[in-house]
């Protein structure tokens, strides 16, 4: 189960987390950064993986019990 998930320093806000998983990521345009929801990591585990494996620039991470 994943417990934690975070966004290193290098993201290029390109949207692709956003797109995979909205419930979770966010984009802020005008500041150009990728934020993230305060949700239920567990309930979107499949989507916050794949948003993960693909990212161009590998800054999203996250942590499993």
């Amino acid at each position: 189960m994943i417990k934690r998930v975070w966004i290193e320093e290098g993201c290029v806000s390109c949207g692709n987390s956003e797109k995979v998983c909205p419930e979770v990521f966010e984009i802020d345009i005008e500041k150009e950064t990728s934020t993230l929801k305060i949700v239920d990591f567990s309930l979107f585990e499949d989507q916050i993986k794949l948003a993960a494996a693909s990212c161009p620039v590998n800054v999203i991470k996250f942590e499993e019990e």
